[in-house]
């Protein structure tokens, strides 16, 4: 069976611009085919004016057919967190082995999925509680790669972040 050349990007509203624009970009730049999914499918704003649409819902994707997922940050992790067809995708992205890809707040959604336990990971530091809580081993790194996670803090951090997704899927 051949690999998905597919990415999942979830959005929500006030979603980090950045965080999801370059990501974005690069990952095509790099010959993947970009699928943005939210709670709905539908037009999105990020934390500005700046607007995306979502093609699908949750609900209406499967891991099967993409090769990893990114989940950018901004205050939209807050909302994807409890939605159940956002938390079952990470669930089973997590399941598969499949990089999970995530910046910023974006670790709140992994906590919740209840997947980050024993893991290796960073974040901002507003949710560093969160990740120990959630059972993950935090450090302030510039981008960390950890059994199938690769995480990063912030905007400033998105070269080594997208770089490390990249090697992650061997492009």
């Amino acid at each position: 069976m051949e690999k998905s050349r597919k990415i999942l990007i979830f959005i929500a509203a006030q979603f980090d611009e950045r965080e999801f624009i370059y990501p974005y970009y690069r990952l095509q730049e790099a010959g993947y085919q970009v699928v943005v999914a939210a709670p709905k499918a539908g037009t999105y704003k990020g934390k500005t004016t700046f607007e995306w649409e979502a093609e699908a819902a949750f609900g209406d994707v499967q891991e099967a057919d993409f090769a990893a997922l990114v989940i950018p940050g901004g205050f939209a992790p807050d909302k994807i967190r409890v939605e159940k067809a956002a938390l079952r995708l990470v669930q089973d992205f997590k399941k598969a082995g499949k990089p999970i890809a995530m910046i910023c707040h974006a670790g709140w959604v992994a906590a919740s999925a209840d997947v980050v336990r024993g893991v290796k990971l960073t974040s901002t530091k507003a949710i560093k509680d969160d990740m120990v809580n959630a059972g993950a081993h935090w450090e302030d790194r510039e981008v960390i790669v950890d059994k199938g996670f690769i995480t990063s803090r912030s905007p400033d951090d998105l070269p080594a972040f997208t770089k490390a997704l990249l090697k992650e899927l061997g492009a």
